[in-house]
């Protein structure tokens, strides 16, 4: 038995999608970002950190997405990882934890725009400088699917899964009009059945209302 804790828009999406990409059966169980289920002395038993994704699988939990990623697709024998020995191995493992430098970015407008809820909470130039960076980081992204569809050579891999997570999240804060790579790339992963129905499993949004989310006026 395979079962996912995630929460509607979350980077648990990343995990949901990966399984769906691996045809796996798998069971998920909704929480809400919001409610403080999250931090229940239940759900930390399963999660200290009291985050998602939090994968149940062979007998034990993983809790941090990436380790989820990696486990997957070495325990299932995935195509979609490059396994060591491999020639695209170290293009892979960066790209993976690249998702995550992505992912800090998006925490911190995450943060800035939704989690703190009145004005005076927020920073406009923290959110200006944080949607630059985020903006730089893409433009890395950009670069290499501008010249081809998927970021390894060889074609789509898990690397594309939680890469592009960061890139639909992204459209939130940074117009993905600046940079075209990308914006094709989006739309070629949205074409892909495994999301269409990791999205369909997703839930009602609840932590991105807004199409997007500009800086305000300092």
């Amino acid at each position: 038995m395979i079962r996912l804790h995630h929460c509607a828009q979350a980077r648990s999406l990343r995990t949901l999608w990966l399984l769906h990409e691996m045809g796996l059966d798998f069971e998920v169980e909704h929480h809400s970002f919001f409610t403080g289920e999250l931090r229940s002395g239940a759900y930390l038993a399963i999660s200290p950190a009291g985050r998602v994704p939090a994968l149940e699988i062979d007998g034990r939990v993983i809790f941090e997405s990436g380790a989820i990623t990696e486990y997957l697709c070495e325990s299932r024998d995935s195509p979609l990882w490059r396994a060591p020995g491999a020639d695209e191995r170290v293009d892979w493992l960066e790209w993976l934890h690249y998702a995550e430098t992505i992912g800090q970015h998006l925490a911190a407008l995450t943060q800035q725009h939704i989690v703190l809820f009145k004005d005076e909470m927020r920073s406009p130039v923290l959110m200006k400088l944080e949607a630059r960076r985020l903006e730089k980081v893409l433009e890395v992204v950009d670069r290499v699917v501008s010249r081809r569809d998927w970021l390894l050579e060889s074609g789509f891999s898990v690397v594309d899964t939680n890469v592009g997570y960061g890139v639909m999240v992204a459209k939130r804060f940074v117009p993905l009009d600046l940079l075209p790579g990308v914006e094709a790339y989006l739309a070629r992963l949205e074409a892909r059945p495994a999301f269409q129905a990791a999205l369909a499993q997703d839930g009602p949004a609840e932590i991105y209302k807004q199409p997007f989310y500009p800086v305000p006026d300092a």
